[in-house]
């Protein structure tokens, strides 16, 4: 590759296809300008401890060894956690105090892709570099090869037991919540996922039900998107078939998750952070939960009714945990099933939802459709995507058409009336327009849904 594909530096990640555009070289090159970066964040007089780990991609075995050569020859001190989720990443991170890491990883993305997240630890949370965090700088150094060096020889460790620490860890956050003989279905779609899944339902009475757990980079199943409902749907046949109490898919680096119902329906992350939002505020009672804009009823519902106090952010979960940061907030959900914990730095951590919703499950004796229904105030569209290079101009004709609400450009433009709302932002890694549409009532939402997609369509 004779030269960096500067578009692989992203909003909250460095991402890019296998090898066109990131090779060996290239990863190699940028772990020597993300070393530099953590140089001068820092201010260290030692060798910084970075963390590494890494997911099962069929590319990640070559890229992790140019990363551990870059930074061995920069002098990095590397405690390697081996093959793991992202959460276990930003637990190890945070909860042993290391200086900052790198997770070789791209996500929920197709099988040809890979790359980079990283991360530099503070007393007060993780910085998860981002846009507006430090991704400019570390384009910079990479792209002219302007690199720091330590001057010596770095080495390698190894650090054991961190995913049976961090399981321990949730226990603990929820007071060793009571959990019965509950039915799951997951599907890990042959994704890390599958480590914290087989791990946590081994101390469990629980009956887990398995569904592609072998990882395997391929992802012969299916993409390891839960976001794509389409790759649900033969985990909802499942839990339909075996009468399970839970489905669970979470996606490919595991720091997203979503759950199916006893019936086989997709449960709404909103729901979800709802329900969590229910169960931290009986504990700690007037805290901050932080969400984002696309569905925002079902939560702010939820906060109001039970005394916390609701923070609206910004779609990303790098914006997101900075948000928290500096709020103080104690949780976070994010509509892409993206959970966060004070407890863990910030960063997300789907085993205290998991164990939640399955506490709350054996408490209820009710099935969780029925559990949720008293927390569903709006009925949601899901999200709608315009592929279209047009965004701001139709974003405008959007605005001009809906300007008698009251409207918020936080992120994108949301507009609220007093018994429906929309969000209508441009995505951060795509040429997209991502439209979310609900109501209090369902009928107004489809109309209302309509309405919007043939505005956008017809200016698309």
């Amino acid at each position: 590759m004779p030269s960096i594909d500067p578009t692989i530096f992203k909003a909250y990640d460095i991402r890019g296809v296998y090898p066109s555009q990131l090779d060996e070289e290239g990863i190699y090159k940028i772990t020597k300008g993300i070393f530099t970066f953590f140089i001068k964040k820092l201010k260290l007089n030692r060798p910084p401890k970075i963390v590494l780990s890494y997911d099962g991609r069929l590319s990640t075995p070559s890229l992790v060894r140019e990363v551990k050569k870059a930074l061995i020859e920069a002098g990095a001190e590397i405690i390697e956690i081996g093959l793991s989720t992202t959460p276990t990443f930003y637990f190890a991170l945070y909860h042993y105090g290391y200086d900052a890491g790198i997770q070789v990883s791209a996500s929920h993305n197709p099988k040809e892709y890979n790359g980079v997240k990283f991360t530099i630890n503070t007393p007060e949370g993780l910085i998860k570099v981002g846009k507006n965090t430090g991704m400019e700088e570390v384009k910079e150094a990479t792209l002219t090869e302007n690199f720091t060096s330590l001057g010596t020889s770095g080495v390698i460790k190894t650090k054991e037991g961190v995913l049976e620490t961090q399981i321990k860890n949730a226990f603990e956050f929820l007071n060793d919540p009571k959990i019965g003989r509950i039915k799951v279905v997951a599907d890990s779609a042959n994704a890390v996922g599958s480590l914290y899944l087989d791990a946590l339902f081994k101390k469990l009475p629980c009956e887990l039900v398995r569904m592609n757990f072998e990882i395997d980079g391929n992802f012969p199943a299916h993409q390891p998107d839960p976001l794509q409902f389409e790759t649900l749907v033969s985990l909802q046949k499942r839990v339909r078939e075996e009468k399970a109490d839970l489905g669970i898919a979470p996606d490919g680096d595991g720091d997203r998750v979503f759950f199916i119902d006893e019936k086989g329906v997709v449960i709404p992350a909103s729901l979800v952070t709802a329900l969590m939002t229910q169960e931290i505020l009986k504990k700690y009672p007037g805290r901050k939960i932080v969400y984002d804009v696309r569905d925002t009823l079902n939560v702010e519902t939820a906060i109001r009714k039970n005394g916390g106090v609701p923070i609206l952010t910004c779609v990303g979960h790098a914006i997101i945990t900075e948000t928290m940061k500096k709020e103080k907030a104690i949780f976070a959900g994010e509509n892409s099933g993206h959970y966060f914990f004070e407890e863990n730095g910030y960063g997300e951590n789907p085993l205290p939802i998991i164990l939640t919703v399955l506490s709350v499950i054996t408490r209820e004796g009710k099935p969780i459709s029925q559990i949720l229904e008293p927390l569903k105030v709006s009925f949601e569209s899901g999200e709608i995507n315009f592929k279209t290079d047009k965004g701001e101009a139709i974003k405008q004709k959007v605005l001009e058409k809906y300007k008698d609400g009251r409207v918020s450009l936080l992120d994108g433009v949301s507009v609220n009336y007093p018994d429906w709302r929309f969000n209508l932002r441009i995505s951060n890694t795509e040429p997209l327009l991502r439209l979310n549409v609900e109501s209090l009532y369902r009928k107004l939402m489809e109309e209302k849904r309509e309405e919007l997609f043939k505005l956008i369509k017809n200016n698309v």
